[in-house]
């Protein structure tokens, strides 16, 4: 069978202006978009916290 294509979601996430320039500057030092970032931060969380295998 064919694996099934990952499915993501969309939500408004508001942050305020330091936290957003911090995250846009650790994005560039790491060549990640924004959003790959957060993405990578909250996988890291959830690995982290035993919420989440892998």
């Amino acid at each position: 069978m064919a694996k099934e294509k990952e499915k993501n979601k969309t939500f408004l996430l508001r942050v305020d202006a330091d936290t957003m320039e911090a995250v846009e500057k650790w994005a560039a030092d790491e060549f990640r978009s924004v959003n790959g970032q957060l993405q990578w931060i909250i996988a890291e969380a959830l690995k982290k916290s035993g919420r989440k295998k892998k």
